[in-house]
């Protein structure tokens, strides 16, 4: 198949597109136990054609949740272990010379997917990190200077552990920012815990989705449908300058070297009108705004040192932000 092409086409859309992504969560959580806000925000990262940033400790289901979400979607996944030793080739794809033809050929890397799971992305030097980032921004791969068009949909699902930093290579403030969303995946509760250990005595296997019963229940036709209803979602001059006020609020306060910058503002005022249509509603609501203030908002911003030995977070910078800034009637 040509990588150039889409991966998943040519189902039709469902009556109501709303109704379909809906039932993605009944779906995913026939394999993944709890983690909705996570389930969510990636339903609104694909609405808004954006990409997500995954944190949390190892074994709490980041890679089962993204298969999980590729298999329900009916879209093509691939799976990127990044690792100090890693080249931006491996991931893009390279040049590779045929003996046969005396010519270059391109091979595609697993870049050419729907749903790239980019896992442990801190574990690899920048230079690799960043050939991601004309793949994130312009969804095209540029190899000797030809540029070739990745799949519709495409989405970047990077993942990183909070707690270990030995041998780490931190993400640049520029490519924090081609995240559309930074979504924490907590430790389960204790009954969510024990219903996991249930299904695996029960004979559950986490790489056989297909026996788990997870089938598709959206696709890619109802995807492009439901994001032009979205494009459709109204915002009043009052909640736009709701968005402005709340990004300007955090470029002011004591506690950051780094405020939230206008892409970040417009990455609020998109997720806050996808989250709207996913509620039932075709206008937004300052609620809507606050919803998703954190998971859009924390990877924008940067502690200042002081603050950070004190026990300040960026969470709690912009909690603090969105009960200062008057919220519009």
């Amino acid at each position: 198949m040509d990588p150039t092409t889409d991966i998943a086409a040519g189902t039709e859309a469902a009556a109501d597109p709303r109704a379909a992504l809906e039932a993605l969560r009944a779906e995913i959580a026939k394999a993944v136990v709890g983690q909705d806000p996570a389930v969510t925000g990636l339903v609104v990262a694909l609405l808004c054609r954006g990409h997500v940033l995954l944190e949390g400790v190892p074994g709490v289901a980041k890679t089962l949740l993204v298969r999980a979400l590729a298999s329900a979607l009916e879209l093509d996944t691939k799976r990127v272990q990044f690792t100090p030793d890693l080249m931006p080739s491996d991931v893009t794809g390279s040049l590779v010379y045929d003996t046969r033809t005396a010519e270059f050929s391109f091979q595609p890397g697993p870049v050419f997917t729907n749903l790239l799971l980019a896992d442990e992305i801190n574990r690899t030097p920048p230079k690799t990190q960043s050939s991601l980032l004309e793949a994130m921004e312009e969804r095209q791969v540029t190899v000797d200077g030809t540029p070739r068009p990745l799949p519709e949909p495409f989405l970047v699902a990077a993942t990183q552990n909070p707690v270990e930093y030995e041998g780490t290579y931190p993400l640049p403030e520029a490519q924090l920012d081609r995240f559309l969303l930074k979504l924490t995946v907590p430790l389960p509760s204790r009954q969510d815990e024990i219903d996991v250990l249930t299904r695996h005595a029960s004979g559950f296997n986490p790489r056989d989705l297909r026996a788990a019963g997870i089938r598709p229940v959206a696709g890619p036709a109802d995807l492009e449908a439901a994001r032009a209803a979205v494009a459709g979602t109204t915002v009043s001059p009052e909640i736009t300058a709701y968005v402005v006020d709340i990004c300007r609020a955090t470029r002011e306060s004591p506690s950051l070297t780094m405020g939230v910058s206008p892409r970040g503002a417009t990455a609020l005022l998109s997720t806050a009108r996808a989250w709207a249509w996913l509620t039932g509603r075709d206008y937004v609501i300052p609620d809507d705004v606050k919803a998703l203030a954190l998971p859009t908002l924390r990877h924008r911003v940067q502690l200042r040192p002081e603050a950070e030995m004190e026990g300040v977070t960026a969470d709690s910078v912009i909690d603090a932000v969105l009960a200062h800034v008057p919220v519009p009637r």
